[in-house]
This record gives C-alpha cells, sequence and structure tokens, in this order.
C-alpha cells in the first residue's frame, strides 16, 4: 500500500513538473522565433542575429552547472521556481527595448536580456529533468519511457512554440507578444509553489569546485558526444536554413512553420523511442549500441544534402527539406537516447548535479553551433553549416564508442570537510 502511494505521488508530481515545462518551452520557443524574425525583419546580418543568441546559449553552460549544484543543495521545487521567475524577468526587459535606440545599444540589450532568458532555460530544464530521476523511482524501464515522453512532448510544446511567436508577432507586435507570455508564465509560476514540495530532490551537495565537477567517465564521455550532437543541430538550424529558405522565396509563416513542423515531429519521435530502441534488461547493453548507431546515420545525411547543395539541383530547398526530416528521425532517436542514459548513469543521491553538469554541455554545444550558424553561412552558404554539422556528429559519434555499455562502480571522491 505504501508502495503504490509512493507510486502514485511520484507520478502526480512527474506530471506537474511536465506539465511547467510545457507551458514554460512554449514560450521559450516563441521567445526565439520572436527575436529572430523581428530582427531579421529589421535588416540583421546571419552574424548579428546569430550574436543575439550567444549569451543566451553561453548563460545556460553557466546556469546548467550552478543550477544542478541549486537543486541538490535548496530542493528541486525552488530552482523551478527561481527559472520561472527569471524567465518573467528577462521577457519584461526584452519588452523595455526601444525602436528609437541606436542599433548598437538595441544589440546590447536584447543580448543581456536574451542572456537572463538562457540563465531561466537552463535553470528550469535542470530542476524539471532532474525531478524524473527522483519521481520515478528505480524502474529503469519506467525511467526510459518517462524522459522519453517529457523529452519529446516538451520539444513538440517548443515546435508549438515556434508558430505561436510567429502569429504573435503578427497579432500583437513585439512588446506586446512578450507582455502576454510573461502572464502566462506568471500563472504557472502560482501552479508549481501550490503543487509540489519545496524540498523534493533536496540532498547534501557538493562542498567545492573540484567535486562538483569529479563526474563519472561515463557522464565526462556521454556529455563532450552531446556537445557535438545539439552543435551539429543548431549549426543549420539557429540561422542557416531559416535565411536559406526566405532567400528561395518563403515566407517566414512558410519558414516558421517548417522549423515548427520539424520540432513537433521531433519530439513526437522522442516520445515514441523507447519502441524503436531494444531495450536490456541491464538498461545499457542495448542503449549504448543504439546511441552509436543512431548518431553515425545522422551524420550521413548532412554530408548528402551539402553535395546536393553544391550541384544546385531544381527545387533545391524542397530537397532541404527532405533530407531535414529524415535527419530529424536519426536526431531524436539519439537525443532520447542520450537523456536516458544521462539517468541511468547518474547516481540518485546527486541526480540533480550530474545532470546539471550534462546539460551544461548540451548548452555548450548549442552554443558552439549558434556561432558556426552564423559564420559558416556568411562564409559558405547553406553547404558549409551543414558540412560542420557532419564534422559535429562525427565527434559526437566518436565519443560514444567509449561509452560502457555495462554497469560499472563509481569512483570514490574524496569530500571536502
Amino acid at each position: 500500500m505504501q508502495s503504490a502511494n509512493a507510486a502514485s505521488t511520484g507520478l502526480r508530481h512527474y506530471a506537474v513538473v511536465t506539465s511547467a515545462y510545457w507551458g514554460f518551452t512554449l514560450t521559450d520557443g516563441a521567445l526565439r522565433m520572436l527575436v529572430l524574425l523581428h530582427f531579421y525583419r529589421l535588416g540583421y546580418s546571419p552574424f548579428t542575429l546569430a550574436f543575439l543568441f550567444l549569451l543566451y546559449e553561453f548563460a545556460g553552460i553557466i546556469a546548467n552547472l550552478i543550477g544542478g549544484w541549486l537543486a541538490t543543495r535548496f530542493g528541486i521545487t525552488r530552482m523551478l521556481t527561481v527559472g520561472l521567475i527569471t524567465q518573467i524577468c528577462g521577457f519584461l526587459l526584452l519588452s523595455a527595448l526601444s525602436p528609437d535606440w541606436s542599433v548598437a545599444l538595441s544589440v546590447a540589450w536584447v543580448v543581456l536580456a536574451q542572456g537572463v532568458c538562457g540563465v531561466a532555460k537552463d535553470l528550469t530544464k535542470t530542476a524539471s529533468k532532474s525531478a524524473i530521476k527522483i519521481t520515478s523511482g528505480e524502474a529503469s524501464g519506467r525511467l526510459f519511457h518517462w524522459v522519453a515522453w517529457f523529452t519529446g512532448s516538451k520539444n513538440a510544446m517548443k515546435g508549438i512554440g515556434f508558430f505561436l511567436g510567429g502569429f504573435m508577432l503578427d497579432q500583437m507586435g513585439f512588446r506586446g507578444a512578450l507582455w502576454s507570455m510573461a502572464g502566462l508564465l506568471g500563472l504557472i509560476l502560482i501552479g508549481v509553489v501550490a503543487s509540489l514540495p519545496p524540498m523534493i530532490g533536496k540532498s547534501r551537495a557538493s562542498r567545492s569546485v573540484r567535486e562538483l565537477f569529479s563526474k563519472s567517465r561515463p557522464i565526462n564521455l556521454l556529455a563532450a558526444a552531446r556537445i557535438g550532437l545539439f552543435g551539429a543541430r543548431d549549426v543549420w538550424f539557429v540561422v542557416g536554413v531559416p535565411v536559406f529558405l526566405y532567400a528561395s522565396g518563403w515566407t517566414f509563416t512558410m519558414v516558421g512553420g517548417f522549423l515548427a513542423a520539424w520540432t513537433i515531429a521531433y519530439g513526437v519521435v522522442q516520445a515514441i523511442a523507447p519502441q524503436l530502441v531494444k531495450r536490456s534488461s541491464d538498461g545499457l547493453s542495448q542503449e549504448v549500441p543504439a546511441a552509436r548507431w543512431w548518431s553515425a546515420v545522422a551524420a550521413l545525411i548532412p554530408v548528402g544534402l551539402a553535395f546536393a547543395v553544391a550541384m544546385e539541383p531544381a527545387q533545391l530547398e524542397w530537397i532541404i527539406v527532405g533530407g531535414l526530416s529524415l535527419f530529424g528521425v536519426a536526431f531524436a532517436v539519439n537525443s532520447s537516447v542520450h537523456s536516458y542514459l544521462i539517468l541511468a548513469y547518474a547516481g540518485s543521491e546527486k541526480a540533480a548535479e550530474d545532470v546539471g553538469f550534462y546539460y551544461a554541455a548540451n548548452a555548450a554545444g548549442r552554443f558552439i553551433g549558434t556561432l558556426l550558424s552564423g559564420l559558416l553561412y556568411q562564409w559558405g552558404g547553406l553547404g558549409y553549416a551543414l558540412m560542420g554539422s557532419a564534422v559535429l556528429l562525427t565527434i559526437c559519434w566518436s565519443f560514444t564508442l567509449a561509452l560502457p555499455g555495462a554497469r560499472v562502480a563509481q569512483p570514490v571522491v574524496k569530500r571536502s570537510e
């Protein structure tokens, strides 16, 4: 009876955390589209557009590292609350942008506001994903399904957010859209505070920087692979493909619609990944080879698309759309397996710190991909961006080759007194 009650409580907490993160991700996706379309319409170059997102991604690296430690020290609910409040502040800060300001001041202001939102995003992500480890119990099958559903549904909501951002920009304008999203997050914040115990996930946190970074070899390898994986997506996703499609005659609505559809489909594939990956009783011996296989498949697709760009066939934009749709399937399964593996490798006592370290690597990959997206497209167009994606995926694949396919003993870390 006690076990049934614990399972019911865990499911309820999982549902609250997932719902809160859905709402957060909806506004986060809308924000990206608002900034991209608004400033492209004002005439900003591809590199400047990428620059607007750089502090957002860099702040995420720091936020994940610190957020994992804070969630362990003060509880997951408190960090989820801090993340939501920080995002609201970022929206209000961005809404204060004035059209009368100079370009330099406007860029600096947007970069600063984006940095605040980057901190909010990764504080919220680290807290939310750590909660899954705490609430799912020890059953690896349930853990994989819960992670897959959380990650997949989150990305589907982000895709809807891309569409919502374009729609709100048309209907409400830049400032009105930001105020509306801040109000939505305010309602979500009230729900989180009222529904979750404040101390969920609280444990003894690391007492030194050395201890915080003393991760197991599997977590270090998986973090390195994650840098390559998400850099490979953002190197074409952030600037290259949107600008290429618009230059090919697509409207903003069509570009936003494709990015939304791609992200929603990617989220759906993530959610069903447990049905596409053969499961093992130990939780690793089949899952690790799956990570290797899907990263290798994903690496081949941008190579083929880069050759297509070089050949310049008729209707090239539709070839790109079709190829990236296939890429999305391989990328989604790979991402879902990674999201499971980090929780499978993480220790229960300080899962939030392990998850924070891993998602700091995720943010580092996005930072690298965002920077390269503007640079490579400006240097050589979409072909360069796609080849950059292939190189980063090859790096990802090489690190997965070293991942252990069985349980390994955790290293003994000397605690600071």
